[in-house]
């Protein structure tokens, strides 16, 4: 029991921390960091037939479940990849 209560505070300790660290960027900041991620997503397709998940996407460049959803449907939209998969667990995708 002891343990749980100590890794969930690490958990918000951690949360807040990256919440207060982004609530100070500037729009610029924003937008070119968006543009990063973005960019670091892309070179996970080393190789044709390479697929990513969304939890790829997460793990790569620190973001919630939320934000990577949104970065791979912008990239989708720009037609850079495609989704295989309706949605759920089973989606990736691959690189057009």
């Amino acid at each position: 029991m002891k343990t749980i209560l100590i890794l969930l505070i690490l958990c918000i300790v951690l949360w807040l921390h990256h919440k207060k660290d982004n609530i100070h960027l500037s729009d610029a900041e924003k937008k070119r960091l968006k543009a990063e991620h973005k960019k670091a997503i892309m070179k996970l397709f080393s190789v044709p037939g390479d697929k990513i998940t969304n939890d790829d996407v997460q793990k790569l460049v620190s973001v919630s479940d939320a934000t990577a959803t949104r970065y791979l449907d912008e990239l989708e939209q720009e037609k850079l990849i495609r989704q295989i998969g309706p949605e759920g667990k089973y989606v990736y995708y691959e690189k057009r």
